[in-house]
């Protein structure tokens, strides 16, 4: 007898999302996994999503419908998570789309091997090309604290784990995934993949995630929220070298590609002294974690900085 088919929750928020918003819920509705239940958050909409949704809803009366006033894309998101009732829990963002197999592979994959979350691969499409994100797959929770791919969309979610935990997202900060996943890491006590690339990661040039202006400093922010839950839970001991390396990966590597890019030339110049200042003074021996003895090009970089080399990247990564 076929095993009975348990309900997904897809949590999709929709902000001025008409342009796109379409071509995302249509491959949700064309899923070979059907038990699935999408749920629509209108975070304010001022375009014709709204009028668009309708249409969806008189069609899919299935699809549950919420609306509220705009809150950013982490309020809208821990809008509809109570309203989830599936075993697991899946975030999609309006303007992405996914391939049709995707729930069912992941799915699956969650029953067979138990997990508290399953992730895939995916694409990030831009306007002229493509590229495939193939992930590690974590031998424990520190590496995965040190590899992870911390976006939402590819992943799901036992929503037990969610609801006992309390892990929402951060409101009002940008970088909300990565706070949201870097807490929920200590709790993951299994974590399986669907090595697939199910998840179109559109990119638009007008993007949030794509405007880089002094807003990007709040990395500084998440990563000090991380920290502050880690050691309020007692976690912080057993993973401060892996905290203490993604704190110093994330402000020499990407986040500092897009802070070389903030427009305001002031703003700029304050978010990188910034940057460099509280690395040396969160962890003024940061030269010395263990996960830096990695060979690794990544690693070779970070180590490469100084005072004086950290100027001369800053100034080459505005350049580009």
């Amino acid at each position: 007898m076929k095993q009975e088919q348990k309900k997904l929750s897809i949590i999709v928020p929709v902000y001025n999302a008409e342009q796109y918003m379409e071509k995302c819920l249509n491959r949700l509705l064309e899923q070979s996994y059907s038990n699935i239940e999408i749920i629509i958050v209108n975070d304010g909409s001022k375009d014709t999503s709204k009028e668009k949704i309708e249409k969806y809803l008189k069609k899919y009366p299935s699809i549950k419908y919420l609306e509220k006033e705009n809150g950013g894309l982490s309020d809208a998101r821990n809008y509809g998570m109570p309203y989830a009732t599936g075993e697991y829990i899946a975030f999609l963002d309006s303007d992405d789309y996914v391939e049709s197999t995707m729930y069912e592979d992941m799915y699956e994959m969650a029953q067979k091997e138990n997990a508290d979350m399953v992730e895939c691969d995916f694409i990030w499409e831009y306007p002229d090309k493509r590229k495939e994100d193939i992930g590690t797959i974590y031998k424990s929770k520190k590496e995965m604290i040190e590899k992870a791919r911390v976006v939402a969309w590819n992943k799901l979610i036992k929503r037990e784990l969610i609801e006992k935990t309390g892990i929402k997202f951060p409101v009002g900060l940008r970088y909300e995934d990565v706070e949201f996943f870097y807490k929920l890491v200590p709790y993951l006590e299994k974590v399986s993949f669907v090595k697939k690339c199910f998840v179109h990661y559109v990119q638009r040039k007008n993007s949030i995630a794509n405007t880089q202006n002094i807003r990007t400093t709040e990395i500084f922010t998440v990563l000090e929220n991380v920290i502050t839950y880690y050691k309020i839970q007692g976690f912080y001991d057993e993973y401060k070298d892996e905290l203490e390396y993604i704190y110093i990966r994330f402000l020499l590597c990407s986040s500092l590609k897009r802070m070389c890019k903030i427009s305001n030339k002031t703003d700029r110049k304050k978010a990188l002294k910034e940057t460099w200042n509280n690395i040396n003074l969160k962890f003024p021996s940061w030269r010395k974690n263990p996960i830096l003895k990695k060979k690794s090009l990544k690693n070779l970089y970070i180590k490469s900085n100084n005072k004086i080399t950290f100027k001369i990247y800053c100034f080459f990564l505005h350049l580009l």
